[in-house]
C-alpha cells in the first residue's frame, strides 16, 4: 500500500511537471506567432478580410432562405409591402372619370329641343323611357322628327294623364292598364287628400308603366262599292308605304302580306290612287278594313285599323289618309296588315312598296 501511495504522488507531480512544461512550450509558440502577424498585419489582415466576407456571403445564400421561410414575421411584412405598393403606385386620375348619373326619377316633364341627328329612339333612350311613352306624351302619329322641334319628356316610362272631373285613382290606373298601387308609388305624385288619395281636377298625374289602350273602331259607313272606278282615280302601280312602324311579320305562303306594328297608332295612307271598294268592319277577320281598287288591275287591303276616314266609292289619291292604325278583327296588337291584290290572288307586297 505504501508503494502505491508513492507511485500515485510521483505520477501527480510528473503530470504536473509535465503540464507546466507544456504550457510554457504553447506560450513561447504564441509569442511568436503573434509577433509575426503584428509585424505582417497589413498583409494577412486583407487575406483576413477577404476571407470573412466569403464566409458571410455563403452562409447568407445557404441560410438565408431557411431563415426567411420560418420567419414569423414574414406575412406580416408582405402584407404591409404590398399595401405600399399599392399606395404608391395608386393614380386617382387614371381610367375614367365623369360624373355618375343619379338614379333619382325626374319630378316632372321636361322639354327637349331636338337636336342634328337625334331620332325619337335615341331621345328615349337617352332619358331612359319608352319610345311609346314620348309618343304618348307628344300625340305623335308617327316617329318623324325635325331639328328644333320640342318634344316632352316624361319622368319616366308610362303615361302622363291631366285629371278631370270624376277621376280617381282606381278609373286612372284602370284607364292605363296598371295596378293603382303604380302611381301612389310615385314619389312626386300629388294628392289633395293623404287618406282618401283624392285627386284635384287639372293636376298632372304620372302614371308608371301605364300603356294607352287603343280607342274603339269608329267605323265609316260601311259597305261594298261595285260601281265604276271615280274618273282619276286610278294608280301607277308605284305603291308607297302605307304607314309608319316595324315590320312584325313578312309575307310567306300562308300569310301573303306585312303586318306592320307602331303602339302609337299611325295614319294610314293609300298606297297608290283609286276608289275605294270596301269600307267597314267585322268582328273578326280583318277587323276593321279598307279595300282600294287602283283601275290597273291592282288592289290593296289595309286590315286591323282603328277608325275609317273614307266611304265606299270615294276616290282617293296616293298618300292621302284613309284611317288610323288600330288592333280590330284577329289580331294580337296594334299593327297595320297589307296586302296587294291582282286578278284575285295575293300578291308579294314588298315587291312593289318604294
Amino acid at each position: 500500500m505504501r508503494q502505491i501511495g508513492q507511485f500515485i504522488l510521483f505520477f501527480v507531480e510528473y503530470i504536473k511537471s509535465r503540464t507546466f512544461n507544456g504550457a510554457r512550450v504553447i506560450e513561447r509558440v504564441k509569442d511568436i506567432f503573434v509577433a509575426i502577424l503584428i509585424v505582417k498585419r497589413g498583409k494577412y489582415s486583407s487575406s483576413f478580410l477577404n476571407s470573412s466576407f466569403l464566409i458571410l456571403a455563403v452562409a447568407a445564400l445557404v441560410g438565408g432562405p431557411i431563415i426567411a421561410e420560418n420567419n414569423p414575421f414574414g406575412s406580416e411584412l408582405s402584407s404591409n409591402q404590398a399595401l405600399q405598393s399599392s399606395i404608391v403606385s395608386f393614380n386617382p386620375y387614371e381610367g375614367n372619370v365623369g360624373t355618375i348619373v343619379s338614379a333619382k326619377p325626374r319630378d316632372k316633364m321636361v322639354d327637349y329641343s331636338v337636336l342634328g341627328g337625334d331620332t325619337l329612339s335615341t331621345i328615349a333612350k337617352k332619358f331612359d323611357v319608352s319610345l311609346d311613352s314620348l309618343r304618348w306624351a307628344n300625340s305623335l302619329k308617327s316617329d318623324t322628327i325635325k331639328p328644333g322641334q320640342i318634344i316632352k319628356v316624361p319622368p319616366g316610362t308610362g303615361v302622363v294623364h291631366k285629371v278631370v272631373s270624376g277621376d280617381n285613382i282606381y278609373t286612372v290606373a284602370k284607364k292605363y292598364n296598371v295596378d293603382a298601387q303604380n302611381i301612389l308609388n310615385f314619389p312626386f305624385n300629388d294628392f289633395a287628400d293623404l287618406d282618401t288619395f283624392s285627386l284635384t281636377t287639372g293636376q298632372t298625374l304620372f302614371v308608371p308603366n301605364g300603356s294607352v289602350v287603343p280607342p274603339k273602331p269608329v267605323a265609316a259607313p260601311g259597305g261594298f262599292y261595285t260601281g265604276p272606278i271615280q274618273a282619276g282615280a286610278r294608280g301607277d302601280s308605284n305603291f308607297i308605304w302605307p304607314t309608319s312602324g316595324g315590320i312584325t311579320q313578312y309575307p310567306i305562303w300562308y300569310h301573303m302580306a306585312v303586318d306592320i306594328a307602331n303602339n302609337a297608332l299611325p295614319p294610314i295612307l293609300a298606297s297608290d290612287g283609286g276608289t275605294v271598294t270596301f269600307a267597314g268592319c267585322l268582328d273578326y277577320g280583318y277587323g276593321c278594313h279598307i279595300i282600294i281598287d287602283h283601275g290597273n288591275g291592282y288592289q290593296t287591303l289595309y286590315a286591323h285599323l282603328s277608325s275609317l276616314g273614307v266611304t265606299p266609292g270615294q276616290a282617293v289619291g296616293q298618300g292621302q289618309q284613309i284611317g288610323f292604325l288600330g288592333s280590330t278583327g284577329r289580331s294580337s296588337g296594334p299593327h297595320l296588315h297589307f296586302e296587294v291584290r291582282s286578278g284575285g290572288a295575293q300578291l308579294n307586297p314588298l315587291n312593289f312598296l318604294k
